[in-house]
């Protein structure tokens, strides 16, 4: 049975190379970066210089060995991390669908049918005269090959799309861990905080058991009342209450951190103290147009905008004719004995069908519109990150800055204090000072080297957010 000779269908042949001619054209348009104003350098860094620290790798930024570790073993072990690492797998499945796109689809098929027409009917009436039978069977194998033509580049168009949204995943899984360093290392460096604090609130304890014996001596001997006990033992309690405070928050903040690191609650462990661990004064930040290139989010957010551009063309290519070749072929009989009689029981077909969309109840003309609206998002979307990105750097690189001049003005109170409560005790045991001026020095002693602590690890934290505002650590 032959529907179509190829060979000999010269219209046929002229159609095909009329499709091959169009299949050059390509709707949509390719992608252009939308101008975005970024400023020449950030705010609080007068320089032009291209050096960055977002171009260090993690492990040389951040040299502690117990640091280290604590990072090496979240971006083995964090959740986060994991989940993102799935997505990137489940998008470069579909970008080796890809690769498959432009070829035709083929389906095998194989059936075997009885027919039993009523002897009133024509077709009965026919089998009875000419097969001299009841019921006509029919037995057939064949292959069918589907192809569309990628006339107007649609294919293309939606492997484009294909192909950046797999690079977003990709970006946007270097975001997660570069997020997941900065939170592993602000964990690590909470931890310092507390166990400086905690170390401040006992030697505040022991300093209060000392002034409340001496008061106690005092009362004893008549010089003071009892409420200058009292107001000791306030002071003392206070102390007291803070050290089992920041043992409950280390406790916790271990727990969060180990969680980061994707183990079970526990300790973590540290070698060195809040004040001897490093702080860089100088970060060479670079110039802002790097981010489009150092920043994982705003390479996604761009991303996004180059698969939304790309939907666009598959939007308007669906406006127009879509031209499906099918071709089949294969063996076919009314009795069984024949089926596999060659060559009589070959067959073949091919056929070509151009459809033009004509009424489709608006369909596709707002999926067009819809498109058109994504990538309009998608852009401010962009310049978005570019500008949350440039803020980011600005507001590290001023904390960097100031948090340095804290730290020295923090350093001298606490030393002014010191020697104001150890003149306050000198003056209390010569009689010539009251006992609530030694207690306000100790007071003001407590919370000036709790703040002095505090400023040291906001400036370690600082030091981590421009590293990440940079777009450090996916190195």
């Amino acid at each position: 049975m032959k529907l179509i000779h190829f060979s000999r269908s010269l219209p046929y042949l002229s159609f095909v190379l009329l499709t091959l001619f169009i299949s050059a054209c390509k709707v949509g348009q390719n992608y252009q970066r939308p101008g975005v104003a970024v400023p020449t350098q950030y705010r609080s860094a007068a320089t032009t210089d291209s050096a960055t620290v977002a171009r260090v790798p993690w492990r040389d930024f951040f040299s502690h060995p117990d640091l280290q570790q604590l990072i090496s073993t979240a971006l083995t072990g964090n959740f986060d991390l994991q989940l993102a690492m799935k997505r990137i797998e489940e998008s470069r499945a579909y970008v080796r669908q890809t690769r498959y796109a432009f070829l035709p689809a083929v389906n095998g098929q194989i059936t075997a049918s009885t027919i039993t027409p009523s002897k009133n009917s024509l077709n009965g009436l026919s089998l009875e005269t000419f097969l001299g039978s009841r019921h006509l069977e029919d037995y057939s194998a064949n292959i069918v090959l589907s192809w569309e033509a990628d006339i107007w580049g649609k294919i293309r168009r939606q492997n484009e799309a294909t192909r950046a949204t797999y690079l977003q995943t990709e970006e946007a899984a270097k975001a997660v861990q570069t997020n997941l360093i900065a939170n592993v290392a602000n964990g690590y460096f909470n931890l310092l905080l507390l166990d400086a604090q905690l170390a401040i609130a006992k030697r505040n304890l022991a300093l209060s058991d000392t002034i409340v014996r001496v008061i106690q001596l005092q009362k004893d001997g008549g010089e003071v009342t009892e409420l200058a006990v009292e107001q000791a033992q306030a002071q003392r309690q206070t102390a007291a209450l803070l050290q089992t405070q920041l043992e409950q928050a280390i406790v916790i903040e271990e727990n969060g951190l180990r969680q980061l690191l994707g183990d079970m609650p526990g300790s973590v462990p540290r070698s060195t103290g809040l004040d001897a661990f490093p702080v860089a004064d100088t970060l060479l930040s670079g110039v802002p147009t790097q981010l489009l290139a150092n920043r994982p989010d705003v390479r996604a957010s761009e991303l996004g905008l180059v698969a939304a551009n790309a939907r666009i063309g598959v939007a308007q290519a669906n406006l127009y004719p879509a031209l499906v070749i099918t071709a089949g072929g294969g063996l076919n009989a009314f009795r069984a004995s024949n089926w596999f009689l060659l060559p009589s029981s070959l067959f073949y077909t091919v056929a070509g069908g151009l459809t033009q969309p004509i009424f489709q109840r608006r369909q596709l003309k707002t999926q067009l519109e819809v498109a058109m609206i994504q990538e309009e998002e998608a852009v401010i979307q962009f310049r978005q990150a570019i500008t949350n990105g440039v803020r980011d750097v600005s507001d590290a690189l001023v904390q960097v800055d100031k948090l340095k001049q804290q730290e020295q003005v923090a350093a001298a109170r606490v030393i002014t204090l010191k020697g104001a409560i150890a003149n306050a005790r000198l003056l209390f045991t010569s009689g010539l000072a009251n006992y609530l001026e030694v207690i306000t020095a100790q007071s003001n002693v407590l919370q000036a080297e709790l703040t002095l602590a505090e400023i040291r690890q906001q400036r370690l934290r600082a030091m981590v957010s421009v590293y990440r505002a940079l777009g450090g650590g996916w190195q």
